[in-house]
């Protein structure tokens, strides 16, 4: 990755992490669309649950749980780490989201979202995206 690159990649992942999902898919899109592979599915995957998350906050059920398992497809190529990024906590919360979203209907999905956002479930939160380095518990 180049400097600049690198820059809007880690302002991609400060998006994700404030929750600024449509904000991250405009930085990590034009990273994506410029890279080769294997940075290139990265970009990717990372995207797919950003978007999946976007959904899941305008409660569209089918579009958070197609992207969250599509993104957690291509991510799981890069287990257990990638680019400094802790990919296995960032599936592992992906899949755990995902699996709690399978359960519930289309019409049931704002007490749940609500919940989340507000972090009141002790069980499960939204997913993060977790640099090695730091410490996230």
């Amino acid at each position: 990755m180049t400097k600049e690159s690198t820059e809007a990649f880690w302002q991609g992942v400060a998006q994700f992490n404030n929750g600024e999902y449509y904000a991250c898919h405009d930085t990590l899109e034009a990273l994506w669309m410029d890279s080769i592979e294997p940075e290139k599915t990265f970009y990717q995957g990372i995207l797919q649950i950003a978007v999946a998350l976007y959904h899941l906050g305008n409660q569209n059920w089918r579009g958070a749980v197609t992207l969250l398992g599509e993104g957690i497809n291509r991510l799981r190529y890069y287990q257990p780490d990638y680019a400094e990024i802790d990919v296995d906590r960032l599936i592992t919360d992906s899949w755990q989201l995902l699996n709690a979203l399978q359960q519930f209907s289309a019409t049931d999905l704002s007490e749940f979202v609500e919940n989340l956002k507000l972090n009141q479930n002790q069980t499960l939160s939204l997913p993060k995206i977790v640099k090695l380095t730091d410490t996230f518990d």
